[in-house]
């Protein structure tokens, strides 16, 4: 088995969470960098053997790609996805599974605060299609705060054949679409779920849109008629959420 290649992670949470599930290979400072600005990862730099290297802002510019680092940067070993046999093992081996798939997400910062919303909503598993969605980039590590190293992700190769093999372990697949007559509130989310959004303005693939059991929408009062695709999944996680606690199941 070819090893994962390390990756680039900048930005406070995300080099803290690196450092706090051990994924950390070494940690890059700016020279100028004092204890105050690094806060908490001062406690986490303390406890960790992970070599620490003092570079110049001009470095870490060159490193991240950017410069809004704020300052720390880490060289991240293994892969920050499950492959598609682990995910199968990984969904059979939950009872009541919620279940984030994202069919062809192409904007790092919207994949990012992706994971960040699904971290926070308890999502068991992301899946994503290999060949159709934006990568763990540094920019995607940098939005996600941390959730790139906390949120369990997976890649697969045929989106519409996961689907098939969530339906057919029970899993009731709900696809987002602001033309569908049901709402999410009217939606029951609290057994085994996986929410499905779209790609960016674009929507969800025919092949996708024909394996679920259910298309919802999120009502809208205003003007506006869409939302980032970003804050819908957070309406809808957090309904999921919301559902599942008020039945008692919890939510990871």
């Amino acid at each position: 088995m070819v090893a994962a290649p390390a990756r680039i992670a900048y930005g406070m949470q995300a080099v803290r969470q690196a450092l706090l599930r051990g994924r950390a290979a070494r940690v890059y400072l700016q020279d100028d960098l004092g204890p105050k600005r690094l806060g908490r990862l001062a406690a986490e730099l303390e406890r960790s053997t992970v070599p620490i290297e003092r570079c110049p802002a001009a470095e870490l510019h060159r490193l991240t790609g950017t410069e809004k680092h704020q300052g720390v940067a880490a060289r991240v070993s293994g892969s920050a996805s499950l492959s598609e046999r682990e995910a199968h093992d990984a969904v059979l081996g939950l009872e009541r599974p919620l279940l984030l798939v994202l069919d062809g997400i192409q904007d790092p910062r919207n994949f990012g605060a992706l994971l960040r919303t699904a971290d926070a909503a308890g999502v068991d598993l992301v899946v994503t299609a290999r060949n159709r969605n934006v990568g763990i980039t540094p920019v995607v590590s940098k939005v996600a705060c941390g959730a790139v190293e906390s949120q369990p992700l997976a890649e697969v190769g045929n989106l519409a054949r996961f689907l098939e093999f969530l339906a057919g372990a029970g899993v009731h697949l709900v696809g987002t679409d602001e033309a569908a007559p049901t709402t999410i509130f009217e939606c029951n989310l609290a057994g085994p779920v996986a929410l499905i959004l779209g790609a960016e303005g674009e929507g969800m693939r025919r092949l996708t849109r024909e394996r679920c059991d259910q298309l919802v929408r999120i009502p809208m009062a205003g003007a506006v008629e869409s939302l980032n695709v970003a804050v819908a999944a957070g309406v809808c996680l957090f309904e999921a959420a919301r559902q599942r606690l008020a039945a008692g199941v919890g939510v990871r």
